[in-house]
């Protein structure tokens, strides 16, 4: 691998890093409004992000860099006050980590773009879980919709994770 497909992949790993910390905390909150029939849901997302999380860390220092730290907390894209809008924030969660994951899919190669491709799908089907809707390419979406601009259709990452915050 080229030293520049290396420092590709390694950035592509450390969005996808960023994505499941920012995810993590977001679960947080979801478990915090979520009601108890879907509790159990998001506790097993949670889960799955911290896995990919600690995943992804390993693999940032197996090509010899530093994980990028999380955030001390996250703003959220908007209130989250009751069970539809923890719903809601789990949705867009998923959405967002599944885009950082196609990025990854496409830097990465051989055994990496497989496990890429496969966070990119559980985090799709998460998202249809919780949004109720389905996606043609999921992770994609934002980059095809009405006003999506040519550096992000071209294959800049829109918005992967939550903004960090200095005070929670």
């Amino acid at each position: 691998m080229s030293d520049e497909a290396e420092t590709g992949v390694l950035e592509a790993l450390q969005a996808a890093l960023a994505a499941e910390q920012a995810a993590v905390y977001g679960y947080g909150v979801v478990g915090g409004q979520i009601g108890a029939q879907r509790l159990a849901e998001a506790r097993s997302a949670y889960d799955a992000h911290r896995a990919g999380r600690d995943a992804l860390a390993r693999e940032v220092r197996d090509l010899g860099g530093t994980p990028v730290a999380a955030s001390a907390a996250y703003a959220l894209p908007f209130p989250v006050t009751d069970t539809a809008t923890a719903v809601r924030l789990a949705a867009e969660l998923e959405e967002r980590v599944a885009d950082v994951y196609s990025d990854l899919v496409r830097a990465s190669s051989g055994e990496r773009r497989g496990s890429a491709a496969a966070a990119l799908r559980e985090a799709a089907v998460r998202a249809v879980r919780w949004s109720g809707e389905s996606v043609a390419f999921p992770g994609l979406a934002e980059r095809a919709g009405p006003g999506a601009d040519s550096g992000a259709a071209a294959g800049g990452s829109a918005s992967p994770s939550l903004t960090a915050s200095a005070t929670p």
